[in-house]
């Protein structure tokens, strides 16, 4: 065997040069050999620190934060974050979270350019903590619910709500479910889980400015950004657009949301409350209605859920009748209430591929049934 060719490349060299840092003898080890950036000394700017500033600069009627936050099972107060900074953090590192990589926005199994669930929460982040700063309310708040608002999300899209639908008697809906099952084990305060659990426009009104901030967010993000996708797909054409839409807010993704974030800003200063003047509503509810009609609802969308719910529901009778295989199963009988739920449970977390491939590994799972995207990258 050449030696050589199991010797770490050249990169792989130098990086490991760096192991230790870069010391000059004195008291501290820098990331850079030639560091020089410096700035003056003082106190840690800590969670107490932090909360005054919210005190002193948050619009009245903004969310504050508290100490160690309103949480199911008492924390003690982190000597540098906020309560809401916490969640935040825990979100981000859940493997909820990270899952969402590997979840449907609009198409099963996304190819590197489109949209999945983690890169549309990132991106209704960014639009609701836009429309937090504008208006004086609790960005990092904001930045926690927008990550975690849709946890809940099944494989498949929306397509898996259908799919566990009769297996609960309250139904499967992502919101409460993200809230209430998939980040349940984070203790999240419960601001944090209300505009998670809420912040569907079917739902009740969230409690907080915040939580209003990132419905307003979720639709404006996905109205536009899954437009884009369709377009870049050949699925549809901007130019298709309705007047209502382009006269107000453009054709392209960038023109849409600057429109919209603007408008709900705009509204919240003058009229003080989280909502949007009549024509950018308008020009907003006719891309959606667009997008309902051109892209969720066109033939191979439908067919494309159609084998999702086929899929997902097969997976729960399954676990149902075989309990043992659950990486988790309650101590109740297969078919029972309780093993039901832990087989959505399991399901629920999975994502599209993982899901298709226990399928077909599990249930002998024609692959021919499964969604039109999974079947031409088999």
């Amino acid at each position: 065997m050449d030696h050589d060719a199991l010797s770490p490349l050249p990169r792989a060299r130098q990086w490991a040069r760096t192991m230790a840092g870069h010391a000059d003898g004195g008291a501290v080890v820098r990331a850079h050999a030639d560091s020089c950036r410096s700035f003056d000394t003082g106190d840690v700017i800590g969670r107490e620190a932090r909360e005054a500033l919210e005190r002193a600069t948050l619009r009245p009627g903004a969310t504050l934060s508290q100490g160690a936050g309103d949480r199911a099972r008492e924390e003690e107060p982190d000597p540098e974050r906020t309560c809401f900074e916490r969640d935040r953090d825990r979100i981000v590192h859940s493997a909820s979270f990270r899952r969402l990589a590997g979840k449907t926005q609009v198409v099963v199994y996304p190819t590197d350019h489109q949209r999945t669930r983690l890169t549309h929460a990132l991106e209704v982040s960014q639009v609701a903590t836009s429309i937090a700063r504008g208006v004086g309310a609790n960005v990092v708040l904001t930045e926690a619910m927008a990550l975690g608002h849709d946890c809940g999300h099944g494989p498949g899209g929306h397509a898996s709500e259908d799919a566990f639908d009769p297996y609960l008697p309250e139904g499967y809906d992502h919101g409460p479910w993200g809230a209430d099952v998939a980040l349940a084990d984070l203790n999240l305060c419960s601001q944090t889980l209300d505009g998670i659990r809420n912040h569907s426009w079917s739902r009740p009104a969230p409690a907080t400015i915040e939580g209003e901030i990132v419905s307003w967010a979720d639709r404006i993000a996905y109205c536009a950004h899954d437009l884009e996708d369709a377009v870049h797909a050949g699925i549809v054409a901007a130019g298709q657009l309705p007047t209502v839409v382009t006269d107000v807010c453009g054709d392209d993704r960038r023109n849409q949301i600057r429109t919209f974030v603007r408008a709900v800003v705009r509204t919240a200063v003058e009229q003080g409350e989280i909502a949007m003047g009549p024509d950018e509503a308008a020009a907003l509810a006719g891309l959606r209605s667009f997008n309902y009609e051109r892209i969720y609802t066109r033939p191979e969308s439908v067919a494309q859920a159609r084998a999702v719910v086929d899929v997902l529901r097969a997976l729960v009778e399954h676990y149902a009748h075989h309990p043992g295989k659950l990486p988790s199963a309650p101590d109740a009988p297969a078919d029972s209430p309780e093993v039901v739920r832990a087989a959505v449970t399991w399901i629920g977390g999975m994502t599209d591929r993982y899901a298709f491939d226990t399928a077909v590994r599990e249930l002998q799972w024609d692959p021919g049934r499964l969604p039109k995207a999974i079947r031409e990258l088999s």
